[in-house]
């Protein structure tokens, strides 16, 4: 009886301290800031196409100046708060893995050049590496045998 209360009372304090979700306006916001992004990217790749710049140039530009603008924020407090709002929105694009590596650096500067920043500055970012790589390398190991089995895609 005493354990059937305790359950009840322990399920009403989660049920308290959980917070509630609207799915549909954490999609809506994910959606306006992921979109901003691309706007911004598709800005960026405009302007240097306008420029006379070549496409895949202009291509590099445009990632490179995300990445950029993302550090900056983020060595300026700003990308949390568009990623707490955002969510996936903000964290999905490229400028959200430049995110994932800068703010390790920045939050382990003070340990020094090698245990902090050196350590510790893929601690987020070098899972995704890691099986990026290593899912890139198993399907390219597929594709070539069924290449060599003459099964083509």
């Amino acid at each position: 009886m005493e354990k059937e209360k305790l359950e009840k009372e322990y399920e009403q304090y989660v049920k308290e301290k959980t917070p509630v979700h609207n799915v549909y306006m954490n999609m809506l916001k994910a959606f306006i800031t992921g979109g901003a992004i691309c706007v911004i990217g598709q800005f960026i790749l405009n302007y240097c196409k306008g420029k006379g710049i070549a496409e895949d140039i202009s291509a590099s530009w445009t990632s490179l100046s995300l990445v950029f603008l993302s550090v900056l924020l983020t060595g300026l407090n700003v990308y949390y708060k568009i990623a707490k709002w955002g969510g996936a929105g903000a964290l999905v694009p490229i400028t959200g893995f430049a995110n994932s590596v800068a703010s390790p650096a920045i939050e382990y500067k003070k340990e020094g050049q090698v245990f902090g920043i050196g350590c510790k500055i893929f601690t987020i970012a070098g899972p995704v590496i890691l099986y990026g790589i290593m899912t890139s390398w198993t399907l390219g190991v597929i594709y070539y045998f069924l290449i060599k089995a003459g099964v083509t895609l």
